[in-house]
């Protein structure tokens, strides 16, 4: 697993600002976004120019920078040998809601604001949805499937799900499969703003405005980074020793088909039943969820109901929570980064907090592991919710590596 996010570089680092409870969103610093009715965001705190050359750069989205950076430190945790790896049975999977958001945003300023028409030669290249993809694919060689996802919030999980479905089916051996997003510029924080969805700023603490089941919620506040996984086949992967942290037991994938932005429970709980029956799992056995708690008046309510629905009696000793109150909301990259976090919580036996949580909504009433993390927590299996703007819903659940423990 790799990860570049608002909370540190590499899965370490995140889940020690997770235990701590520590928020990676803050006012942005830029002037521009002064303008913002909520000037603020989850940074990642990288600079694409300390690890590409110039001339790569330029083709380089941050979208792509940060996609080839958690991808990299995905290969180095598995310990790859992709020389002596067939590569035509490797591919990449990888989910994005914005692609190359600041690249496009970039032309679009040139060309009416500045009045100009000299766009930069690799606008195309940098701002595509696949190019995350692509370059991941081209860094390792893989001539298997390559594959972007756009599902809006739930893309880097259908993107993992789809994944692992080719590995299932046989079809490839290996896959890189995660999401990316950075969409944390001017034009897509304004376009988000008019919806109505995003945050108020926290005057006294700016950190603590995502504030997921809460009754004082207001909104989601949007982050950036990107996680990614190696996904192999269970016995490709044991004979060459890989380090396992879990085994991928379960994908779900519904439709609300309903409303384009209006969740449903029935969409939701569909999904997450369809999760448990391909994991072939009871309810029961399910430790963790990480929520999708977008901290949106209408999601949490709606995801604590259809939690409720899925797992009955279950969901009164049921530890749920929404790490969007620390990383923020990182769209088509939210899927893998929160399917990361869960797989960490399951080999560290340590629930993160939902942060901020002083107060919660009395229809929102679940054990959200509020306001301090949980350790020497024995967990065999964790589901990961991901429910998406334009209704899709997908949901995936991970058990500790030993088939017999299930």
């Amino acid at each position: 697993m790799g990860v570049l996010t608002p909370l540190g570089a590499g899965v370490a680092e995140l889940f020690a600002s997770l235990v701590a409870g520590r928020s990676g969103i803050r006012r942005l610093k830029q002037p521009v976004f002064e303008a913002l009715r909520s000037p603020i965001g989850a940074e990642v705190d990288f600079d694409g120019g300390a690890h590409f050359e110039t001339a790569k750069l330029r083709m380089l989205d941050r979208v792509s920078q940060l996609a080839l950076i958690a991808a990299a430190q995905a290969v180095a945790d598995a310990r790859l040998d992709l020389g002596s790896a067939d590569l035509d049975r490797c591919g990449v999977c990888v989910g994005t809601g914005s692609g190359g958001a600041a690249t496009s945003d970039e032309g679009y300023h040139t060309i009416y604001a500045e009045r100009s028409d000299r766009v930069k030669p690799y606008t195309v290249l940098a701002s595509m949805h696949n190019a995350p993809a692509s370059w991941v694919g081209i860094e390792y060689g893989l001539r298997g499937p390559n594959l972007t996802f756009s599902t809006a919030c739930s893309s880097s999980a259908v993107a993992i799900g789809e994944a692992a479905r080719r590995i299932a089916y046989g079809e490839v051996d290996l896959m890189l499969a995660g999401g990316a997003e950075a969409p944390l510029c001017y034009g897509v924080l304004r376009a988000w703003e008019a919806m109505r969805t995003t945050a108020s700023v926290d005057t006294r603490d700016p950190g603590a405005s995502c504030r997921p089941f809460s009754a004082r919620r207001t909104g989601l506040v949007l982050g950036e980074g990107s996680a990614f996984l190696v996904l192999e086949e269970w016995q490709r992967a044991e004979a060459r020793g890989a380090p396992i942290h879990a085994e991928f037991r379960g994908y779900g994938l519904t439709t609300d088909a309903t409303h384009i932005t209006r969740p449903s429970v029935a969409g939701q709980a569909a999904a997450m039943r369809a999760a448990l029956r391909s994991a072939r799992l009871d309810g029961r056995a399910i430790g963790y969820v990480n929520a999708h708690g977008t901290a949106t008046l209408q999601n949490d309510p709606i995801e604590t109901q259809a939690l409720k629905e899925v797992f009955g009696s279950h969901c009164a000793e049921l530890p749920v929570s929404s790490t969007k109150s620390m990383h923020g909301h990182l769209l088509g990259a939210a899927g893998a980064l929160e399917f990361v976090i869960a797989v960490g919580s399951l080999e560290r036996g340590i629930l993160p907090p939902t942060m901020h949580l002083d107060d919660p909504d009395p229809a929102c009433d679940l054990d959200y592991v509020a306001g301090r993390a949980r350790s020497g927590v024995p967990l065999r299996a964790v589901m990961s919710n991901s429910f998406a703007f334009g209704g899709t819903n997908a949901v995936l659940i991970a058990s500790i590596p030993d088939r017999k423990a299930i």
